[in-house]
């Protein structure tokens, strides 16, 4: 059981642990979408209207139709059941506001790099950062509406990544596939914990 119980005459009453996710990925992903579609509040949002001045800055190739930005963080909850409750902070995706992702993946028990097969490469900073700071994730490729779809094995691949981070394929719109890539990243999250805590043998 993952919460504490105490008991009220017959009823148990469960106290829901709680675990904090991070949503990260290139510029224009879908972060913030996936962080409204499966929250169970009224999402707290930073984003901002992009301006001339920012589109020296910003990348908006393969999303010409974007016109706000995240400037700090996106904040959800969402409850998997009586025992789990994850709060997910979604991180901005421009290089000019990376020095917010240390505060945020303080404390954090995995996380989502959303991809987006139009602009792969934008994956690999947030990639590179968790890998850096072993913290477990999950890759989930946002399916755009007139993108083109790989195999999960291609995108593995053109990723580089290790054979144990799951890569999955989903619609950031819809609660349903949002809600089963937080699954995943629990799942992952625990083996992983699992793994590190197995005595090594000699």
């Amino acid at each position: 059981m993952f919460g504490r119980s105490e008991r009220h005459g017959r009823a148990a009453v469960v106290d829901p642990v709680s675990l904090k996710i991070l949503v990260a990925g290139g510029f224009g992903v879908g972060k913030t979408t996936l962080v409204g579609a499966v929250s169970e509040i009224k999402p707290l949002r930073t984003e901002e209207q992009l301006t001339e001045a920012s589109r020296p800055v910003d990348d908006l190739a393969g999303v010409e139709a974007k016109t706000t930005t995240t400037v700090a963080m996106d904040f959800g909850r969402i409850t998997l059941n009586e025992e789990l409750v994850l709060y997910l902070f979604g991180t901005p995706g421009q290089d000019r506001f990376w020095f917010l992702w240390d505060e945020l993946a303080r404390g954090a028990l995995g996380a989502v790099v959303l991809a987006d097969t139009r602009r792969l490469a934008d994956s690999f900073a947030a990639i590179d950062y968790f890998e850096r700071r072993d913290l477990p994730f999950t890759v989930a490729v946002n399916c755009f509406d007139g993108a083109e779809v790989y195999p999960v094995d291609a995108v593995r691949e053109a990723l580089d990544l290790d054979p144990a981070v799951p890569v999955m394929l989903c619609d950031a719109r819809v609660k349903d596939s949002a809600r089963d890539v937080l699954i995943a990243v629990v799942e992952h999250a625990m083996r992983f914990g699992a793994r590190r805590r197995e005595p090594a043998f000699p």
